[in-house]
């Protein structure tokens, strides 16, 4: 029984070992099953990887294609654009090739000009900037007015620059620059800007001249010789213009709708007056007159001068507050005077000119004397200016001028020294006459009636002279007569190799036509009327001197612009 269980428990074993084998290779079969799957999963995935990466590279390829194909539509597209723009480049050139005509879209300061040729665009801008420069620049002051007219500065457009500018718009280039130009114009438009040009000694000139007429002008101090005595006038606090703001605003003016300025002023004080200075200027050492014969030289006397009293004392005086300080002078006289050398010193007579006056006048001839007998005998130095209102001095009646009609405020009125203008103006003539430098003149506020309108010469002391320079090569003398009613003025010297036959010619550019204000009186019976005043219309003119040699032209210049008020007619009526 043992043994038959032994061999029952080794059958078992071998059953059960049996069983394991065969699970065991089940096991494998199972296994072996998965890795064929595995390698079969694989391959498959190694299939769609291939297949993927296929349509990939297709899908990249075709889309290459895609590319290039649009490249070449677009490649071929610009090509045709290139070619219609070169069509219209051409054709649009072609078309304008032949045009004279400005291209449209340009105008000159406003002014369209588009459309036009050189000569129509030019005609219609000057007929335009001609009008514009007509008008007067309206300048006030409180109760003072004036005016200045774009021709008195001789201002003037550039307009042959901006037409040339303006045509050569779509024809500077090639065609392509051409073209981009033209319709650039056409479109954003062009506006060409006119270069201008002025004279600004003349501008410079006639707002001084301006600032010498303002109510209450500023004066600078002065000082002038009479009867052996130094008399200084100090200078007063006033009005003075702003200078380069008024030049700006009349130049803004002239380009603008707006004529009226309203002009610039600033309370100004004078100088200090200056005792050294004015020491320096006037003392002098005596020399005697002579002459020398080779090279012919007029050497004149010099009279001696100097204070009678010292610089400090001077000094001292001028602490003082007065209307007027006087110092007496000390002369010392030379041995031998201008006039001693003999008339074979000024042998030649250079120029001459002379005006009319009204001898009944009594005050006025005596005023006009006063004057002529103060310039009489001066003799000037090659270079040595004169200054009028040194010379004669300044007009008092201590100095024996007496009451005589003025200009003030556009009327006529009495005022002291009336009519020692008349002398300056005749003097003015000479000088013109003998070819010598004017460096200071203005002309009066109302035409004269002694010369022609652009040939006065007004003063006033302590604002106006009138100052020339002796351009010669020789000194020379100023010979001034005052009788039976003519006032004449000679000039002497002696002629030099080239003499020029001086011809003056003052043109009236526009008149400015007077107004009429009436005055009520009580005094006079209803609808009386008295004329207090004669209205007189203003010019305006310009004056040229002219140059001759041996009967010919040899040059044309322009020495004044000169602008005078209207005067107003004055009438007083009964009630």
């Amino acid at each position: 029984m043992a043994s038959e269980n032994e061999e029952i428990k080794a059958a078992d074993k071998d059953i059960t070992k049996e069983k394991e084998i065969e699970e065991a290779v089940e096991a494998e079969k199972e296994e072996e099953k998965k890795d064929i799957k595995v390698e079969e999963n694989v391959e498959e995935k190694k299939e769609e990887t291939t297949l993927e990466t296929k349509k990939y590279n297709n899908y990249q390829k075709n889309l290459q294609k895609t590319k290039n194909n649009k490249v070449t539509v677009i490649l071929i597209i610009i090509a045709v654009l290139i070619v219609l723009v070169g069509i219209f480049s051409t054709v649009f050139a072609l078309a304008n090739v032949t045009n004279t005509k400005m291209m449209q879209g340009i105008s000159i300061n406003g002014i369209e000009i588009s459309g036009l040729t050189k000569e129509e665009a030019s005609k219609k801008v000057e007929e335009t900037i001609n009008a514009q420069l007509a008008k007067d620049i309206n300048m006030s002051y409180k109760e003072y007015s004036t005016a200045i007219n774009p021709a008195q500065i001789e201002y003037s457009y550039k307009i042959e620059n901006a037409i040339e500018e303006a045509y050569k718009t779509g024809r500077r280039g090639n065609i392509i620059q051409n073209n981009y130009e033209i319709l650039k114009t056409l479109i954003s438009k062009k506006e060409i800007n006119l270069e201008y040009t002025y004279n600004e000694e003349l501008l410079k000139n006639s707002i001084s001249d301006i600032e010498t007429k303002l109510p209450d002008a500023m004066q600078q101090y002065s000082y002038y010789i009479e009867n052996g005595n130094l008399i200084i006038t100090p200078g007063k606090e006033g009005t003075t213009i702003q200078q380069d703001r008024l030049k700006t605003l009349i130049l803004d003016s002239i380009q603008k709708e707006e004529k009226n300025i309203t002009i610039p002023v600033q309370i100004t004080k004078p100088e200090t007056i200056d005792i050294e200075k004015i020491h320096n200027e006037i003392y002098t050492e005596p020399k005697d007159a002579y002459y020398t014969t080779n090279p012919f030289m007029i050497y004149p006397h010099v009279e001696g001068v100097d204070f009678s009293i010292s610089l400090d004392e001077a000094k001292q005086m001028l602490q003082e507050q007065k209307e007027e300080y006087v110092i007496k002078l000390n002369y010392t006289d030379p041995e031998i005077t201008t006039n001693k050398i003999g008339t074979e010193a000024f042998p030649d007579l250079l120029a001459s000119f002379s005006t009319k006056y009204d001898v009944t006048n009594r005050n006025r001839s005596n005023n006009l004397k006063l004057a002529s007998d103060k310039i009489n005998g001066v003799v000037l130095m090659p270079g040595e200016e004169f200054s009028y209102n040194t010379v004669v001095g300044e007009r008092t009646i201590a100095a024996g001028y007496k009451e005589a009609k003025i200009y003030s405020n556009g009327q006529v009125i009495d005022g002291l020294g009336g009519g020692i203008c008349q002398i300056s103006s005749t003097l003015y003539n000479s000088v013109l006459q003998a070819n010598l430098e004017v460096t200071s003149r203005r002309n009066h506020q109302f035409v004269t009636s002694y010369v022609k309108a652009g040939l006065d010469a007004t003063v006033v002391y302590g604002s106006t002279d009138f100052k020339f320079k002796n351009t010669r090569k020789y000194p020379i003398k100023i010979v001034s007569e005052v009788k039976n009613g003519v006032a004449k003025i000679d000039i002497y010297g002696i002629k030099e190799e080239v003499e020029y036959e001086v011809r003056l010619e003052p043109v009236v550019i526009n008149y400015i036509p007077f107004t009429t204000k009436y005055i009520q009186d009580s005094s006079l019976e209803s609808g009386q009327q008295v004329v207090d005043q004669k209205g007189s219309n203003g010019v305006k003119t310009v004056t040229y001197k002219y140059l001759f040699l041996n009967g010919n032209m040899v040059s044309k210049t322009t020495i004044s612009t000169d602008t005078y008020n209207a005067m107003q007619k004055i009438v007083r009526v009964g009630p």
